[in-house]
């Protein structure tokens, strides 16, 4: 059982705020009887509800595009640092809420939060060759032989191979590369780019598959993602 109105936030009915005022103004109906008190606990499994007489389709996993901004940790929690989880809006707030894959600290950009695990893992590994796409600032020129190593696979001093990447010069800027990858090691942009012997000043994800992070969404601000956004996910491949 949960507050009615954390259920209807949850399905992407609106803010907290806009949901209490259609609870209040007796839009919302469970099995049937109009619901005025946004406290009302209700089983979302097994109640019927609906609101201006359309019923609620339950979803029982919640999928959240973050625009993730620099200074926060892509962890559940943190006993040192603010955690993406810690700076969700309270409406979006539930049990077993995790970052679908990590940005690093002072990583900006698309991140995903959910509770579904097996959604997680769909989206992370590298079998399902999931794109994941970012703009790379850095502290020195992309040439052509960047390019090609990154097509050949980026080996790392430790031995580690990684899978064939896509760089391209970003806006004709020779110092800015759009790198898309389709596995996700421990700050794998970077350290390809150490490789190569540059540094990347700023790192920003844009999309996953064929999602791109919405421009509308101001840095640490969150959405619900639809049906048709979690399809994008797995929609676009390097291979």
């Amino acid at each position: 059982m949960e507050r009615l109105d954390k259920i209807l936030v949850s399905q992407g009915i609106g803010s907290r705020r806009e949901v209490q005022k259609r609870i209040k103004s007796g839009e919302v109906t469970v099995n049937g009887e109009i619901i005025r008190k946004p406290e009302v606990k209700a089983d979302a499994d097994n109640d019927e509800i609906a609101v201006l007489g359309k019923v609620l389709n339950y979803s029982k996993h919640i999928y959240i595009m973050m625009n993730k901004p620099a200074g926060v940790v892509s962890a559940s929690n943190d006993n040192h640092d603010k955690t993406v989880i810690d700076i969700l809006p309270d409406e979006y707030k539930r049990k077993g809420l995790f970052p679908a894959g990590r940005l690093d600290k002072d990583t900006e950009g698309l991140l995903i939060i959910t509770d579904d695990g097996d959604f997680a893992h769909k989206m992370l590994s590298p079998k399902k060759h999931v794109d994941k796409q970012y703009i790379a600032q850095l502290d020195g020129e992309i040439t052509e032989e960047t390019i090609k190593k990154f097509e050949e696979g980026i080996v790392f001093a430790d031995g580690t191979k990684c899978l064939p990447a896509s760089l391209e010069i970003y806006n004709n800027d020779k110092k800015a590369g759009l790198v898309t990858i389709c596995e996700g090691k421990f700050h794998q942009v970077k350290k390809m780019f150490i490789s190569c012997g540059l540094n990347v000043v700023h790192l920003e994800r844009i999309s996953i598959g064929n999602l791109y992070l919405d421009g509308n969404l101001h840095r640490g601000c969150c959405k619900l993602l639809s049906n048709s956004d979690k399809m994008l996910i797995f929609v676009g491949k390097l291979h």
